[in-house]
């Protein structure tokens, strides 16, 4: 995998304020995304001001160097630009596949 970051972690963009669009939503710009992106805010950040957005890694492709996470919508950035948060662990099974002989 890609710099330890495996599909279903949770992984953190920073990104930075460009401005306030309407009351309660700020457009940022999140690095090697092409597109400008809104979120909603209650903190009242300031322009130029940097923010960390989390999400979950939905898709890797090696060979490109790039990952998808779901944000909201789905946001495909580099693997640099990610910081890991917390790797996917799988949930334990309480019983056994097979029955148990009484």
């Amino acid at each position: 995998m890609a710099r330890g970051v495996g599909i279903g972690d949770l992984v953190a963009i920073t990104a930075t304020v460009r401005r306030r669009v309407t009351e309660d939503r700020v457009s940022v710009s999140i690095p090697s995304y092409g597109f400008p992106h809104s979120i909603i805010d209650q903190t009242k950040v300031k322009q130029g001001q940097q923010i960390e957005l989390t999400g979950e890694v939905t898709r890797i492709d090696e060979e490109g160097g790039r990952v998808t996470i779901a944000m909201g919508p789905l946001v495909t950035v580099d693997v640099d630009k990610v910081k890991l948060v917390e790797k996917y662990r799988a949930p334990k099974r309480k019983k056994p596949l097979r029955d148990m002989v009484d």
